[in-house]
């Protein structure tokens, strides 16, 4: 998605103030990694670049191989704790948490000036917009007269060329493919794009079961509004409960939640710290493949009849039906089977990547940035993070009382002269692969992505962790609930 700029001036003053709706600083007394010239400029290109020290050098020429080859994977090793639909867990976390059309890799910004078009908080307004009053083009006006159900359409064509022989469903889209959902980046890939209408759905089946538990006796408006809080509820008992634990460590996450945060807290309302936003949640890139198994097709053993695709393909002719899993489609074939991408017990789940400093080859070359802009990922992050004035991992970890890595850890960065000074992203993703083999975030950045996940929970007056502690899922099993049975009460996981 391209950035503009949030006003006319070349700089925007710094403060320690933080106010609703603003991202802001956890830490606002460290000054930023370097200043801003064009030598550091260079450096950070040179760390960021295609074929530098965090490209993965995948060969893309077969993404099938790029999946069950292990020899394909030995520069980028798949991390054996986590499932590659975490990836986009994350990603619609964080689509639910921020949005910021405004800023510029140009030039210098203080984050306190730049607004959050997304309510920083973990309740679905990516989902649900405006609810049925303000934003009826989410909603299915043939039912209730708009006012409950999500808008969801059937896939034409998807029907034959399932294992099961039953049809699949897409976001609602217009006539120019745009789709039409609260938050326009949910439809970025097929994956994400996939989850946000398993959102609708498990909605929807939600609203069934409570029109059914309360009865004639109360409104439209009331049935939607339990049913909303029950979804959002399930949602963020998920987060703490799976996602937070397999990306930070269920010991950090106990910790947490027992003693409390130690370094993110606000005096108006929550923020998002620009620490967070900048740097420690863009861990997820680090965990890309640059290839997936969409769906089996029409035959679960025959990897011949199944859609193998690279995340990306820039420059595919058939932007219709690309032969990449990017968004903003519809045909036949673009839909998921979850069974890659979580754990159902039958042993097709597969991995995601590792966190750590090597990114997959298909990240260094994004679609659609403008021109005269880096379109290489790891260059993009490295360089906002100079924009934003971000600190070095190494003053953050000294503001948080924790040892730094050792020089030997960053001894790739000497020739750039960032391995006393280095970029808060880039030392997370070190971290991550020093303190924990790359299967979670280490001790700075799992501190970070903890408690402020976390503290939106706890700042959010209708969250379960405000209303009710000791709340259980209604859905689920006695273990709890997670992902796979989110997926399979909205009925989005096909019989293979």
């Amino acid at each position: 998605m391209s950035h503009g700029s949030a006003d006319a001036g070349l700089t925007t003053p710094q403060s320690t103030f933080y106010d609703e709706g603003r991202f802001g600083r956890m830490f606002p007394s460290l000054p930023p990694f370097s200043a801003d010239t064009p030598s550091i400029r260079a450096a950070l290109r040179e760390v960021g670049k295609p074929g530098g020290i965090m490209d993965a050098g995948d060969d893309l020429t077969d993404p099938l191989a790029l999946i069950v080859d292990p020899a394909l994977n030995t520069a980028n090793p798949n991390n054996p704790t986590m499932t590659a639909g975490f990836t986009f867990v994350g990603q619609f976390l964080d689509h639910d948490m921020t949005f910021d059309p405004t800023s510029s890799l140009a030039r210098r910004q203080d984050p306190e000036s730049i607004r959050n078009f997304r309510i920083p908080a973990l309740d679905l307004d990516s989902v649900y917009g405006g609810g049925p009053g303000v934003s009826p083009h989410l909603y299915d006006q043939t039912v209730d007269g708009g006012r409950t159900t999500f808008l969801v359409e059937e896939i034409p064509g998807s029907a034959a060329v399932t294992c099961d022989g039953t049809p699949r469903y897409d976001v609602p889209r217009n006539s120019q493919n745009v789709a039409l959902i609260a938050d326009p980046r949910n439809d970025e890939n097929l994956i994400v794009s996939q989850l946000q209408l398993a959102l609708l759905r498990f909605h929807n089946a939600v609203l069934a079961d409570v029109k059914s538990d309360l009865g004639s006796g109360y409104t439209l408006e009331e049935i939607f509004a339990e049913t909303q809080r029950v979804v959002r509820w399930h949602y963020q008992w998920m987060i703490v409960h799976e996602f937070l634990p397999a990306t930070i460590g269920a010991s950090l996450t106990d910790d947490i939640l027992t003693n409390g945060r130690t370094f993110y807290g606000w005096r108006n309302a929550p923020y998002i710290p620009i620490e967070f936003s900048v740097a420690a949640y863009r861990f997820g890139h680090s965990q890309v493949r640059p290839s997936y198994r969409g769906n089996f097709g029409t035959d679960a053993a025959d990897a011949a009849q199944q859609f193998f695709a690279l995340f990306f393909k820039p420059g595919d002719p058939n932007p219709a039906d690309p032969d990449d899993l990017r968004g903003g489609c519809r045909a036949s074939r673009r839909f998921v089977d979850w069974q890659t991408f979580f754990d159902f017990g039958d042993g097709r789940a597969r991995p995601n990547k590792l966190i750590d400093t090597t990114l997959s080859s298909i990240l260094f070359h994004l679609m659609g940035q403008a021109t005269g802009t880096p379109d290489s990922l790891a260059t993009r992050n490295l360089v906002r993070a100079l924009t934003m004035k971000v600190p070095s991992g190494q003053s953050v970890a000294k503001a948080m009382t924790l040892p730094p890595l050792a020089p030997a850890d960053l001894a790739d960065l000497v020739p750039h002269h960032l391995e006393k000074r280095t970029p808060l992203w880039f030392y997370i993703l070190r971290e991550a692969d020093v303190q924990a083999g790359g299967q979670h975030l280490g001790a700075v950045g799992g501190r970070i992505v903890g408690e402020v996940i976390l503290g939106l929970l706890e700042g959010d007056s209708q969250s379960y962790l405000n209303q009710d502690p000791e709340w259980s899922p209604t859905y689920g099993t006695p273990a709890g609930f997670g992902m796979t049975d989110l997926l399979l009460k909205a009925g989005v996981v096909g019989a293979l």
